[in-house]
């Protein structure tokens, strides 16, 4: 355990399961105050045990749907309240319905978008305000190697993490001169509980998962949680200070051509 991010605040959204509770949890290990945003009151409070009796550390949740603008806000505002500042947020809140371009419905398309951008965006303003305040800040969206072009079932998803991406190059430019910084992590092929959870409902198990993953992945394996927690951590620590417009691959070489 390090103190790469002592008496720092980050907040994670999407943080009650999967990547974003891996994050928080790596934060929390490395010193700093994790809130914790999620839809889940009973998977939050767990989150926030593991925090306070793992690592010592101070952790805070916050109910949070991020289709909704006032829940973005309010998120923004309990945490600084709080902690008296915010040093960084993780944009880790997304779903991933499956859908090629012709059968994809507007609904289906306004969900993804209102959950998967509108929330990043939405997060992002209210939390560079804030940041402008009190020195500056880091950003840091978890993002996909489906923003450069996208399966076939994923046309929506694909797209959001596209805007998601446009939306870090956005913030970098001009917040720089606010001490403000903003990356972007190009995740892989993930074997999170979602990922896991979606393979068993096709009848393929999570040592078939890994077995494809060792086939498929360049580097002979699927990435962990904690792979794209590392990223994160560097992004958000001071270790990264002058890093901002970046888009740091922790893919294991999958799908970087």
């Amino acid at each position: 355990m390090g103190q790469r991010l002592s008496g720092k605040t980050i907040i994670v959204t999407g943080a009650t399961k999967g990547i974003g509770r891996g994050i928080a949890l790596k934060c929390a290990s490395e010193g700093a105050n994790v809130v914790v945003a999620g839809r889940s009151e009973q998977e939050g409070a767990a989150v926030i045990r593991d925090i306070e009796q793992l690592y010592g550390a101070s952790g805070l949740f916050v109910r949070t749907d991020v289709s909704k603008t006032e829940d973005c806000e309010q998120l923004i505002v309990k945490a600084a309240e709080r902690f008296g500042r915010i040093d960084g947020l993780v944009n880790n809140a997304a779903i991933f319905p499956r859908g090629d371009l012709l059968n994809t419905s507007e609904e289906l398309f306004d969900t993804v978008f209102d959950v998967n951008i509108k929330g990043s965006f939405y997060c992002s303003k209210y939390a560079v305000a804030s940041m402008q305040e009190t020195g500056g800040g880091s950003i840091v969206h978890i993002g996909s190697t489906n923003a450069y072009m996208g399966q076939m079932d994923l046309a929506a998803y694909s797209c959001s993490k596209g805007a998601m991406l446009t939306l870090s190059k956005h913030i970098a430019s001009n917040f720089a001169a606010k001490r403000i910084r903003s990356n972007w992590i190009t995740v892989g092929w993930v074997a999170s509980d979602g990922e896991i959870e979606l393979h068993q409902k096709m009848g393929i198990s999570a040592a078939d998962l890994a077995a494809m993953g060792e086939a498929t992945v360049p580097l002979g394996r699927l990435q962990t949680e904690e792979d794209i927690a590392y990223g994160a951590v560097f992004l958000l620590s001071e270790e990264s200070a002058s890093v901002t417009g970046t888009e740091l691959a922790v893919t294991g070489g999958h799908r970087l051509r």
